[in-house]
Formats: C-alpha cells, structure tokens, sequence
C-alpha cells in the first residue's frame, strides 16, 4: 500500500535562491499571470529567466530604453536562447537596494560559470516603473576578480567607490 503524497516529486526551488518553490516565486511572472511587485523581486525572476532560457520574460521585462531594444526582437531573443548552451547559473545574492519613486537600484552578485570557469560577477542594476510594472534599465558589472573583495556586505556607495561611478 502506497503512502499518501509519497509519488509526488518534491517542488523544484526557484533558480532565483528565494527558497521558495519555484512555482510561488518566479514563475507566474515568467508565465505573464502577474508583474514583479518591485525592482528586487524583478531581479530575482530575471536572473530565474536567465538560469530556465525564458527568453521572451527577459524581452518583455527589458525597458524600451534599453540598449538591446534597438536590435530587431528575433535576434535578441536568438541570442538570449543561445546562452542556456554555455552558462549555468550557480547562485544570487541581493547584497543592497535603493528605491526613489518609479526608479530602483539594485546591486546582487550573480554566481555563473561557463563551461566549469567561473563568470561570476557584481552588477548594480537601474530599474523603471513603466507604468505596466517594472523593467530593467541598464547595469554595471564587475567580475568578482574586478572587484577585488568578497562582495558579502557590499553596499551601493562601495559598489561605486570600487567601480569609479
């Protein structure tokens, strides 16, 4: 006789490293059921997006000032795909956060490595409230080597004392 609930598989974790399921964090976002209720929850299922090749949530959740907004969509969303090859995403750390209105900051260490070598890196993000929800605005990354301290208790002035900003 078969316990209760013994033949159900255990909820998957959120890439993002809430400790939440992935199913109550990120993913009604990525599926478009509801927006980021701010800039770190944006981040947090951006970086999810990143680690599961949700290629159209990172589109849809780019401000339409952004760089990569200039490229024609199919391309974008190409090389967006093309990354889940050669990137797996080890980890994420919110490490400081400023919010001014329908304008956030938000500074995280992204841990990621490409074919076993280590890419992980700090970024300070910009973010915008469109009026929709909030979008990714532009950032500024330092690989942790660039850095050249552990980034546990880094905060967004020392970010940018380290970073010339």
């Amino acid at each position: 006789m078969k316990k209760a609930g013994k033949d159900r598989a255990a909820p998957r974790p959120c890439p993002c490293c809430s400790g939440a399921a992935y199913e109550a964090c990120c993913a009604p976002y990525h599926r478009g059921e509801r927006e980021a209720p701010d800039a770190v929850a944006l981040m947090r299922s951006r970086y999810a997006a990143f680690a599961l090749c949700e290629a159209e949530y990172l589109w849809r959740t780019l401000h339409a000032d952004h760089p990569d907004r200039g490229e024609p969509r199919e391309a974008a969303l190409r090389s967006l795909r093309a990354a889940k090859d050669k990137l797996s995403y080890k980890g994420l750390s919110i490490l400081d956060e400023r919010r001014r209105g329908r304008e956030a900051e938000v500074l995280f260490c992204a841990r990621i490595a490409e074919r076993a070598e280590d890419r992980s890196f700090v970024e300070l993000s910009d973010f915008a409230h469109d009026g929709v929800g909030w979008r990714y605005l532009s950032g500024v990354l330092l690989s942790l080597g660039e850095l050249g301290r552990a980034p546990e208790g880094l905060t967004i002035d020392a970010f940018l004392a380290i970073a010339g900003g």
